[in-house]
């Protein structure tokens, strides 16, 4: 850790003074306290500020993914490309660089999470076109990385359309999510064979019976929710049901509904229609329905993404309840930042007990958190 004065105040007090302004002549119908919001996140900025390394990195100079999220939060959060804290992420992130396109360590086995995220970072510098091409040689090699005829031998396998670990050899949902998030802020269309064939894979982690879904698992709950993955004989982090069916949980189906928007799915197709009700179902911030406490912030940012992109400002549950979840999700994230203005996960599974970690994924979901008018 470094022990440098926070850099950020003069571009932090800049969008403080830009949103007074705008609320001045504005009356918002949904969302938090602006004044609430801007003391959190300047406290979440000014924790990451002291705990980035000297070298750029936060967490360890190997892991270029927790960087990258961190930066691309930061940034969400305000602060520009030309922040110091900012611009020494940037730099470490570009020495990740390969000559394949690709972003990530060296040893890495997390090569599509890693670029997948240091493009979103470089997209969220790239104001003045300064990465276009880093950008474009991202995009090559992601999908390169997805699994296609060559892995798979067809288009009905299990693996089709998906990217995941190197290690396990198969995709995954939570890695397929990352992949077409990052082709869809470079600007790759929907229409694209990549982002068609990732929906083929979404489409197959979905628990529900169609003629996108005609795996041995979409019957076998068939409630409208996402699971983590069809491929090598399928796997649900939540488990499975008594006769072999994986469970849906929360973190993926919003993942997987967001996803499918992503690629040009319509919001009154039956796959978005059946994940639309399953989170009217378990709609609730108080755990990632299905795994407890187990990667809450994941979908805590998860969450906040979706419904931004759904172009949600009340979410009714199955009983009619409304909730203004702008405010509701934005006023539990500050009632659990420490002191110190980080955010921490005390169930450590999936690296959550990474203060900077964390601190990223709360910052991310605070900024589709602003309060908007109705």
């Amino acid at each position: 850790m470094t022990g440098r004065r926070f850099p950020g105040i003069t571009a932090t007090s800049w969008l403080s003074c830009a949103l007074f302004v705008f609320t001045a002549t504005a009356v918002f119908a949904v969302g938090p306290d602006l004044d609430q919001l801007q003391e959190s996140r300047q406290k979440g900025i000014e924790f990451l500020s002291i705990s980035q390394g000297s070298d750029g990195s936060w967490t360890s100079p190997h892991a270029p993914g927790i960087t990258g999220l961190v930066a691309h939060s930061l940034m969400q959060s305000g602060l520009t490309a030309d922040d110091e804290v900012v611009a020494l992420a940037l730099k470490h992130l570009e020495s990740h660089i390969k000559p394949d396109g690709g972003i990530y360590d060296v040893d890495s086995t997390h090569r599509n999470y890693e670029t997948s995220i240091a493009l979103l970072a470089f997209d969220s510098a790239n104001t003045d076109g300064r990465y276009d091409e880093r950008i474009a040689e991202a995009v090559k090699f992601l999908k390169k990385l997805q699994w296609d005829d060559e892995e798979t031998g067809s288009t009905t396998h299990t693996s089709f359309g998906g990217a995941g670990y190197g290690r396990h050899q198969r995709p995954d949902l939570s890695n397929t999510t990352f992949f077409v998030e990052a082709l869809k802020t470079a600007g790759v269309a929907d229409d694209d064979p990549a982002m068609k064939n990732a929906l083929i894979f979404i489409s197959r982690c979905q628990n529900l019976e169609s003629e996108h879904n005609t795996t041995e698992f979409a019957a076998k709950v068939n409630d409208g929710g996402f699971y983590y993955t069809p491929a090598a004989g399928g796997s649900s982090q939540a488990g499975t049901t008594p006769d072999g069916g994986l469970r849906s949980y929360a973190s993926m189906t919003y993942a997987g509904l967001k996803s499918m928007i992503y690629a040009g799915v319509a919001q009154d197709d039956e796959r978005v229609q059946a994940a639309r009700n399953w989170i009217r179902d378990f709609y609730t911030l108080e755990e990632n329905p299905g795994m407890g406490q187990q990667g809450l912030f994941y979908y805590y940012h998860t969450f906040a993404k979706t419904l931004a992109v759904l172009n949600v400002n009340e979410f009714e549950e199955a009983d009619s309840t409304r909730h203004d979840w702008r405010k509701e999700l934005a006023e539990h994230l500050f009632s659990i930042q420490k002191e110190n203005g980080s955010w921490v996960n005390p169930t450590d599974r999936w690296y959550e007990g990474d203060p900077n970690l964390v601190t990223g994924y709360s910052l991310m979901a605070l900024k589709y958190c602003e309060p908007t008018s109705n």
